[in-house]
């Protein structure tokens, strides 16, 4: 049996950018260094999710504004799909679409119901460049969304937008918020 390291452990825990700073509003760059610095990132993606309990960071999350996504999501049989994309796009987002409870590393202790397709597929790179494709439900298309700058809380509407905002502006963490 081959060796692997367990994803993050390795890696440091960053600071999570929270709703309103301006990083987590821009579309991110692509990777273009595939060196050891893209390792180290992936590696603290990995072990800032695991520490904040999440199952998926995009790298505008700490901070640092490239293409890059980790995740650990479960599918609906509760089978674990663990990997991380490079300059990622959403190809595929198709099916049903479903409204179910939506939070965000980025708005902790909040969720909202949003709506998502219940298939996507996502195309990207992996850390020496070779072509990866990930076919998934929701996980994949908040991380996408992370990447062009867009919020779960961006794609809500009327009272849903307005409580998740309220909820928001009296959380525990506001004062930590970026202007």
């Amino acid at each position: 049996m081959r060796q692997r390291s367990i994803p993050g452990s390795t890696g440091r825990v960053r600071p999570l950018a929270l709703l309103g700073d301006p990083v987590l509003a821009a579309p991110c760059e692509e990777v273009t260094d595939f060196g050891p610095a893209l390792e180290r990132l992936v590696e603290d993606l990995f072990a800032t999710m695991y520490a904040a309990r999440g199952v998926g960071l995009a790298a505008n999350q700490i901070g640092v504004p490239l293409r890059v996504f980790v995740h650990d999501c479960p599918d609906d049989e509760d089978r674990r799909h663990l990997g991380h994309l490079v300059n990622p796009r959403l190809v595929e987002a198709d099916g049903v679409v479903v409204r179910g409870p939506e939070g965000c590393l980025s708005l902790p202790g909040l969720e909202a119901g949003t709506e998502r397709y219940d298939h996507a597929v996502v195309e990207g790179v992996d850390l020496r460049g070779e072509p990866r494709s990930v076919h998934g439900t929701g996980c994949l298309q908040h991380e996408c969304d992370h990447l062009d700058g867009t919020l779960y809380v961006d794609r809500l509407t009327g009272l849903r937008r307005r409580r998740v905002l309220r909820a928001a502006a009296r959380a525990p963490w506001a004062g930590e918020r970026e202007a």
